[in-house]
């Protein structure tokens, strides 16, 4: 009998929040050529001699913030839903999680699939929506490693899946399990990326050329990271039965002083403050756990800088992590290439 294993890939974790383990995560995350894509011999000086020995210690204290009993919450509500779904998929399917960066990695992931014998693989990457510096990486890396194998089984990938309906409903529902009427105004912040790489995927001479071209979904840019993410916020605010001026969209994370996606995500938190708006609710849709840039960013810092403007309350919409209706996402997602 035929035998299909399914490849989750996550972005990574450090092992645990010691400085050792943060510094070694921040090397081999910020050393990969489609996450700092600059020249190679200039990424190596920047990483190892500037970003990694700077940046893990106040790193390694946030890590301490975020680490609960069950270790890393991205690890942690990665296998959660590894096992929930081999138990909707069954004994003829072997689901198996790898990380980017750290461990479990893809390779021991991948390797366990090969274990068991199966004929096909399909590679999910734990991404809603497509990037270079993610989904293009964790591929990638996937498609690394099997490469090396004498036997190569079929394979296929998932690119993106940012307006799936579950994906979108479980959002909305996190959202409703607060009252809503305490909030004047909703705010979606997505992972930031470099303006380059945004151009660097462009095929259709597109991307930037107006100052609105992310803010509606094309098929000349289809497959562009911010309007993806745009995409995936009007669907949530929807699905919610929001007026487009009752909601923002902004960008978090920037490293560096390169132009990223815009608006900033602080910057977008000093105008509403400046309108007069107190009560936010924030939404963190790039990210399918909760992980340091929800709890720790999103949760703690901009909800302390909140606060320090003067705004009242500013809460975070928990991610999919273990929920059942997103397993089901998955599920169905997949299921065309089963």
């Amino acid at each position: 009998m035929a035998k299909t294993g399914v490849l989750l890939i996550n972005l990574g974790t450090p092992d645990d929040p010691s400085l050792g383990s943060v510094r070694r995560y921040l090397r081999q995350f910020l050393l990969d050529k489609r996450v700092i894509d600059i020249n190679a011999a200039l990424r190596n000086v920047l990483v190892r001699g500037i970003i990694a020995p700077f940046r893990a210690r106040s790193s390694s204290k946030l890590y301490k913030e975020l680490w609960t009993e069950d270790g890393s919450p991205l690890k942690h509500f990665g296998y959660k839903v590894k096992d929930m779904l081999q138990h909707r998929l069954g004994q003829d399917y072997h689901v198996e999680l790898g990380m980017r960066y750290q461990n479990p990695s893809i390779e021991s992931a991948a390797e366990n699939l090969r274990a068991k014998n199966v004929d096909k693989i399909v590679i999910f990457p734990m991404f809603p929506h497509y990037a270079s510096a993610s989904t293009g990486s964790a591929i990638e890396e996937a498609m690394r490693v099997i490469s090396n194998w004498l036997t190569i089984p079929e394979i296929a990938s998932i690119s993106s899946y940012h307006d799936n309906p579950k994906l979108i409903q479980v959002f909305a529902d996190n959202a409703r399990k607060y009252d809503l009427s305490h909030y004047e105004h909703f705010l979606f912040s997505f992972h930031g990326i470099p303006q380059r790489q945004l151009r660097k995927s462009d095929t259709n001479n597109y991307c930037l050329k107006s100052k609105d071209c992310c803010m509606s979904l094309c098929d000349s840019n289809k497959m562009c990271y911010s309007a993806q993410c745009y995409d995936t916020a009007y669907k949530i605010a929807d699905n919610m039965g929001l007026s487009r001026d009752q909601y923002s969209i902004g960008f978090q994370s920037r490293l560096g002083k390169d132009p990223w996606t815009e608006p900033f995500t602080p910057d977008v938190l000093k105008d509403l403050n400046a309108k007069g708006i107190k009560n936010l609710l924030v939404f963190s849709p790039s990210f399918v756990s909760d992980c340091l840039e929800t709890t720790i960013e999103i949760g703690d810092e901009y909800h302390e800088e909140w606060e320090e403007m003067g705004g009242e309350k500013l809460h975070l919409v928990e991610s999919l992590n273990e929920n059942p209706l997103w397993v089901e996402a998955i599920e169905d997602i997949i299921k065309p290439y089963l």
